[in-house]
């Protein structure tokens, strides 16, 4: 699985960096120029357009194919679950661009989705690594992680329920006041719904302490205790951290100041930071032989 998992995101990286290259013509189309040079820039707009339907093609069929299975999976139990927002986003993407593309007119997104999928596989990954920690972790004898977990799942379920809500209420109201803002305001709210940060923000956690433990397996029962408070401490910093992470960029997305792409770099850096936080827990440790650090959940 793990192999699969690299395949897509490698391939999902290589076609996103292609992507933007060629929708770069169309970042420049409102530059002041002659006519004919208007004319010539507009023709390649089409050409680089084709070219990138053709490479996101892959990156929605097979890159984000678990995206698709897992909300299919959610619609068929009447569920929200975490991939439906995702699957939503990409066809709200992905869907008008093509239509642009052939009527060569208006905008297209293919940039932002390759972005969407790449960084989306790139954090899942991350999660991946994570909870498989956590599995090894739970087995242990000295505390159960599972709780944890479903507590971060619990509090991403909502959150995504709230966001899908938002994003179909603000999409209404551009579509009526500035239809033409519509779509980007809505595909940018739909990928920041996505909570990959929040779900991985246990995992690492965990992940931390299993990896404290195994370059430290002398520790006694107080200072693993120390270390288990600390574990639980940080795992709170992130979840929390990246809820309110998530509501701070909702009002610029709201108002039409978030591009697309813009959101989806900012759910990668929010999964970003939950694993650097992480990763803080194991180098405080790390960074002393035997003395144990402050509570890093003070």
């Amino acid at each position: 699985m793990r192999r699969h998992m690299l395949a897509r995101t490698g391939l999902a990286w290589l076609a996103m960096m292609q992507i933007m290259m060629f929708a770069f013509p169309g970042y420049v189309r409102s530059g002041a120029r002659g006519p004919e040079a208007q004319a010539t820039l507009e023709q390649a707009i089409v050409l680089m357009n084709w070219i990138s339907l053709v490479l996101a093609v892959p990156v929605v069929l097979y890159c984000a194919w678990p995206v698709w299975r897992g909300a299919w999976r959610s619609l068929r139990r009447l569920k929200a679950g975490m991939d439906v927002p995702v699957a939503l986003g990409l066809v709200a993407a992905f869907v008008p661009s093509v239509y642009s593309t052939w009527n060569a007119s208006g905008e297209v997104y293919f940039d932002s989705v390759s972005m969407f999928v790449a960084f989306l596989l790139t954090a899942r990954y991350l999660e991946f690594c994570a909870r498989q920690t956590v599995d090894q972790a739970s087995r242990g004898p000295r505390f159960d992680t599972r709780d944890l977990v479903r507590s971060a799942d619990r509090i991403a379920f909502w959150f995504v329920l709230v966001q899908l809500a938002l994003a179909g209420l603000v999409g209404l109201y551009w579509l009526i006041a500035a239809p033409a803002q519509a779509l980007p305001v809505t595909v940018a709210l739909l990928v920041m719904s996505c909570p990959c940060a929040m779900s991985m923000s246990v995992p690492v956690a965990v992940a931390a302490r299993r990896a404290v433990r195994l370059r430290q397996p002398w520790l006694d029962h107080a200072e693993l205790a120390r270390l288990d408070q600390s574990m639980r401490g940080i795992a709170r910093q992130n979840l929390y951290g990246s809820l309110a992470w998530h509501f701070l960029m909702v009002p610029p997305a709201a108002l039409g100041l978030v591009m697309p792409w813009l959101a989806a770099v900012t759910m990668l850096l929010s999964s970003l930071a939950v694993a650097a936080n992480a990763w803080r827990l194991y180098h405080a440790y790390m960074a002393v032989d035997t003395a144990m650090p402050r509570n890093l959940a003070a």
